[in-house]
């Protein structure tokens, strides 16, 4: 019994928020938190010597640091629905490409 708790406590600290996702910052005021949040996050895993956790971490935190560095400071609701408008755009975008590319194998497929 108590190995299955030592387990499951153990799977439990290894789980990363939002199964292995970084958070998503909604603007660059949120990055800061986040950033520390996760800096001490590893630091505590490196001081229980969970080195895979750590590392995982690590990722987790190069992500969000990437996400915040393409953040545009937002300052108004304009901004805002011009970044979000942008974001559809490329989205669209994509799927215009992934569908053009189905067509084709629907084609070479025939």
């Amino acid at each position: 019994m108590r190995s299955k708790l030592c387990l499951l406590a153990f799977l439990g600290a290894c789980a990363l928020p939002a199964f292995g996702q970084p958070a998503v910052p909604l603007d660059k005021a949120d990055c800061p938190g986040e950033e520390a949040s996760l800096q001490q996050d590893i630091a505590l895993a490196r001081s229980r010597g969970q080195m895979l956790r750590r590392r995982q971490l690590m990722e987790t935190l190069n992500k969000v640091q990437e996400q915040c560095a393409a953040l545009i400071p937002v300052k108004d609701q304009a901004s805002r629905i011009r970044r979000q408008e942008q974001e559809v755009a490329q989205l669209r975008l994509e799927l215009e490409r992934a569908e053009a590319y189905l067509n084709k194998l629907k084609a070479e497929g025939r």
